[in-house]
């Protein structure tokens, strides 16, 4: 899903005094890394400076919440980003994992007030996966910045 009125949003926003936590799931790493890198480039876009975000990896979607709440708990973050992949075909209970993981990924959000970027693809196939990883690593980078700017113009 393309979001052109967040890209039209790019030369607006500055990120140079945020610093963001991104939790990266193994699980389908060739996936997973090209999510990860096209975020931290398009972070890099948005002016966050590399140092300024902090990278951490677990073993698959299920256990990025509970890094993302570490991350929250330390309240050294104006947003965090979720990066995984759970393809239908290679993930036992796909439904459960997709939605225990989303819902536990929106909770925490609501629990800290704070933005959490959701990247986790939820595809058919490898072929869907790969095709989205791109699209999908940048979009969470500028919903982070953007949702960061946006409360912290509120607070």
């Amino acid at each position: 899903m393309h979001h052109p009125d967040l890209s039209a949003t790019r030369n607006d926003m500055d990120g140079s005094q945020l610093r963001l936590g991104i939790v990266q799931a193994r699980f389908n790493l060739d996936i997973t890394n090209a999510l990860a890198l096209a975020c931290r480039n398009e972070l890099l876009a948005l002016k966050v400076p590399a140092e300024q975000v902090q990278l951490v990896q677990v073993p698959g979607a299920l256990e990025v919440p509970v890094a993302l709440q570490a991350l929250a708990q330390s309240q050294q973050f104006d947003a965090l980003i979720a990066l995984g992949c759970i393809i239908r075909g290679e993930t036992y209970h796909f439904e459960l994992v997709a939605n225990e993981s989303g819902s536990a990924i929106t909770q925490l959000a609501l629990d800290h007030g704070l933005p959490i970027a959701n990247a986790i693809l939820t595809t058919e196939n490898q072929a869907q996966a790969v095709a989205r990883q791109s699209d999908k690593g940048r979009d969470a980078a500028r919903v982070a910045v953007e949702m960061a700017l946006l409360m912290q113009s509120l607070s």
